[in-house]
């Protein structure tokens, strides 16, 4: 029997861990394996389906960006936020493994898509208080930046719709842009900016959906 080199043996190990992870968070979650030794087909083992890719897709942006940091700058970025080609929101992970000699040969990364958990929180809220009259008042938000108070007012427009952007309807975007402006989101300056990056749309469809506003 053939001794395993210890990049086969890596792989061997990194294949059981993706299988447990995908088993420990279920079908809304993807778990990926990449081969670094070829980066325009470097996907060469995954669980799950969330991102729609398969094996032999190739390394993406920010792998591709953890690879070019230096050591100092760290070999890994987790909890960070990643958007699907349909618009889902994923909560991911991406970790650079080294071999023996400190040399990057493997990159492990999951996917977790949060859509349904956050719609899911959204539809209990009845349950927990009192939509109408609000056993949770309206608080006062004591910010440090412009930016602090338009992502709160955001996060609160997106509570009051009771869906992520990403699954909104063109009519519930619209209805989304109306309680911001409402709101007063866009007298700070740069608020179309900060808007358009935290729904992952470009300043012109932020501007597109005032516009729809009477």
């Amino acid at each position: 029997m053939t001794q395993q080199t210890e990049k086969e043996q890596i792989f061997q190990n990194l294949r059981q861990i993706a299988d447990a992870v995908h088993t420990l968070f279920g079908p809304n979650s993807e778990v990926v394996i990449h081969d670094l030794a070829d980066l325009q087909s470097s996907l060469v083992y995954m669980k799950g389906d969330v991102t729609g890719r398969k094996v032999g897709a190739p390394a993406t942006n920010l792998l591709v960006k953890l690879l070019e940091q230096s050591p100092e700058k760290g070999d890994r970025q987790h909890n960070y936020k990643s958007v699907t080609a349909d618009g889902r929101c994923l909560k991911s992970s991406t970790t650079i493994i080294k071999d023996s000699t400190g040399e990057p040969i493997a990159a492990f990364c999951i996917n977790l898509d949060t859509t349904q958990y956050f719609n899911a929180i959204q539809a209990l809220l009845p349950f927990i208080h009192d939509l109408e009259s609000g056993i949770y008042p309206s608080k006062e938000t004591f910010a440090d930046s412009a930016v602090d108070t338009v992502r709160t007012l955001f996060g609160q427009a997106v509570e009051a719709i009771g869906t992520q952007p990403a699954a909104m309807s063109i009519e519930e975007k619209t209805r989304f842009m109306e309680i911001m402006k409402n709101n007063g989101v866009f007298q700070f300056k740069g608020a179309v900016e900060e808007v358009a990056g935290l729904m992952d749309v470009t300043k012109c469809t932020v501007y597109n959906y005032l516009k729809k506003i009477p």
